[in-house]
């Protein structure tokens, strides 16, 4: 398939996705995963209709968004440094891997010097696997009473990458777990969290049917991956 061929088959499985789940295919938002792709695969991206993006390392997307269509919506998907929030917010219309009370802090305090409000996600370790990023579960509901305190960030949902397994059904409890937690945390706090970001190329039809309202899609978009090079923030995180 081209690329346009790609696009078009990701958004027929992600209505498919839907119907089956009884939701709207509207109430759920690709983000188009560039990384460690140019400028060019990005333009083919928004030329067709793809207009929000992720990016994974802050110094990547310091190099490429300047050179891509202004149009476009930047959400930081990977994991941030707190040495790196300066910059990230200054990038990124959204971030979904907030995983400490520490970097939320920063983003709040880039925030305020900015004179802007960050709609952030709070990452959820819900496999307990411990070579991922993300808060226990049980540390949540303190992090949500901080953002109430906080002015320049709000708190717009929650993310989690699942353990990767081959089959995408071995991703279903994961997924499940986190709308679960959400609707817990929504009854006991008071604080919606409408958005759900779960979901990646091999499994994000799964993710749809357990609530899914960001999916994050690289490969199947924009195919296999150039070989990986080193960069100046090596270490940031996937």
């Amino acid at each position: 398939m081209d690329f346009a061929e790609r696009v078009e088959d990701v958004r027929r499985r992600v209505e498919v996705a839907c119907r089956r789940a009884g939701r709207e295919p509207a109430a759920v938002t690709i983000v188009a995963v560039s990384k460690t792709f140019g400028p060019e695969e990005v333009r083919q991206a928004a030329d067709c209709g793809l207009n929000v993006l992720g990016e994974s390392k802050v110094q990547e997307a310091a190099q490429k968004i300047p050179l891509c269509p202004g149009q476009l919506e930047w959400h930081m998907v990977g994991h941030l440094q707190r040495n790196k929030v300066g910059l990230a917010v200054k990038l990124f219309k959204r971030i979904h891997s907030v995983d400490s009370a520490r970097l939320l802090e920063a983003v709040n305090a880039a925030c305020r010097e900015e004179g802007c409000v960050m709609p952030v996600l709070i990452e959820v370790n819900v496999s307990g696997e411990r070579s991922k990023f993300g808060l226990p579960p049980a540390e949540v509901p303190a992090l949500l009473e901080q953002s109430s305190r906080l002015m320049n960030v709000s708190v717009a949902g929650l993310m989690t990458v699942p353990p990767f397994e081959p089959e995408p059904e071995a991703a279903r409890p994961f997924f499940r777990r986190l709308r679960e937690c959400r609707d817990a945390w929504r009854a006991s706090t008071g604080f919606e969290l409408p958005e759900l970001s779960m979901g990646m190329s091999h499994d994000f039809e799964v993710a749809i049917e357990e609530g899914a309202t960001w999916v994050r899609i690289g490969t199947a978009i924009f195919g296999s991956r150039p070989p990986r090079r080193p960069a100046a923030d090596e270490g940031e995180g996937p």
